[in-house]
């Protein structure tokens, strides 16, 4: 069944909703394959199902975009479930890890550190609001 060019805004959705109910629960099985590996105390000392999933979701971002580059035909169903939904659900740092390389790639440097920073620091900052504002009494 051929997919055509122009998704509707629903098919869009749904591939990005199967693609992401998946990426999430791959990440999932991550954080499960450490604790079975590692104990659940030294699983929780340190983050390492997060950047297991961080790194290996960036790599696969890496490979699909060059793949998606290079084969042509490969439709925008295909992004849209693959990179939008299973990295997308799977990470959203790859998604990031693109953009920040991409800002580089066509020669912006600049903003592309500076995006990379306030990511960071807006992030962390906006967690620690919100922890504030939950903590406060009522």
């Amino acid at each position: 069944m051929p997919i055509p060019s122009q998704l509707s805004f629903v098919n869009a959705s749904l591939l990005v909703a199967l693609g992401g109910g998946v990426g999430c629960w791959l990440r999932f099985l991550v954080g499960r394959a450490w604790i079975a590996a590692a104990g659940p105390v030294r699983a929780s000392a340190f983050p390492f199902a997060t950047l297991t999933v961080n790194v290996v979701g960036s790599i696969a971002m890496g490979l699909l975009v060059g793949w998606l580059a290079r084969a042509s035909g490969q439709s925008e169903a295909t992004r849209l479930l693959l990179a939008v939904g299973v990295l997308g659900g799977f990470t959203t740092f790859s998604s990031f890890s693109l953009e920040v390389i991409s800002l580089f790639e066509r020669g912006q440097p600049g903003l592309a550190s500076f995006y990379a920073m306030a990511s960071v620091a807006a992030g962390l900052i906006g967690l620690w609001l919100g922890l504030l504002l939950m903590r406060s009494p009522a």
